[in-house]
């Protein structure tokens, strides 16, 4: 007489519940039934039943399984491919911890990339340069993140570009027109205009194209900045 299908599940550690799935997803075959209409599973059922047990618990998915046949063999390519998902896994978990510890150790914004986000901190500048920096890192390329970034490394307070940050929007033209000149011969400026020529270029290798990178940038600054703010950023343009 063989076992009942609470009896296989005690047996082989699992639930009624998932021998009743199993059934149902074709992993396991129903057994005989016995003259009074219950089933009796065999030994065959219990091995099926720890086999799929041992293969779910090393992260194979019941598709899978499914998918490897009644043969009771060894699963290596399934497990090779598993493996192989595991390896990746852990990777990406050890560079996420690694992202973790820089973030706690330097007070660096989580939103941004390790290096980017360790210069911003840095750099001490204002939270809206931080919220449009969050930007600029969504829409720029690599290259031009790292030109913005060495600009953030050599950043030196200026009594023009604090002004700046707190300039009202009513401010009168010649303001506008003096705060512009003072911010362009600001040190952090000068040295970014000097060393990086090509910055006002920053979107020419955007991921997904210079007109949608403007375009982004340019609604950011509309949001993050006053009418003076940026009337100011325009004459430093031309």
């Amino acid at each position: 007489m063989g076992w009942s299908t609470r009896q296989l599940a005690e047996i082989a550690g699992t639930t009624l519940r998932a021998i009743r799935h199993y059934h149902e997803v074709g992993l396991l075959t129903e057994p005989e039934r016995r003259a009074n209409g219950y089933k009796s599973y065999g030994v065959a059922h219990l091995v099926r039943v720890l086999r799929i047990k041992r293969l779910t618990g090393l992260g194979l998915s019941l598709k899978q399984i499914a998918e490897l046949g009644d043969v009771d063999e060894h699963p290596g390519e399934a497990l090779r491919a598993l493996d192989a998902e595991l390896a990746a896994t852990i990777e990406r978990l050890q560079r996420t911890r690694a992202e973790i510890a820089l973030a706690l150790g330097q007070a660096a914004p989580t939103d941004l990339p390790p290096q980017l986000g360790r210069a911003l901190a840095d750099a001490e500048v204002s939270a809206t340069e931080r919220s449009l920096t969050v930007v600029m890192n969504q829409v720029l390329g690599r290259s031009a993140l790292d030109t913005y970034s060495d600009t953030l490394r050599t950043y030196e307070p200026d009594p023009a570009l604090a002004e700046f940050d707190h300039l009202p929007a009513d401010a009168d033209e010649r303001t506008r027109q003096d705060l512009a000149e003072r911010m362009l011969q600001a040190p952090a400026v000068r040295r970014m205009l000097r060393d990086h020529p090509s910055f006002q270029e920053l979107s020419a290798d955007a991921p997904r194209g210079e007109d949608f990178a403007r375009r982004t940038l340019a609604l950011a600054a509309l949001d993050l900045y006053n009418a003076a703010q940026i009337d100011v950023l325009i004459r430093m343009n031309c």
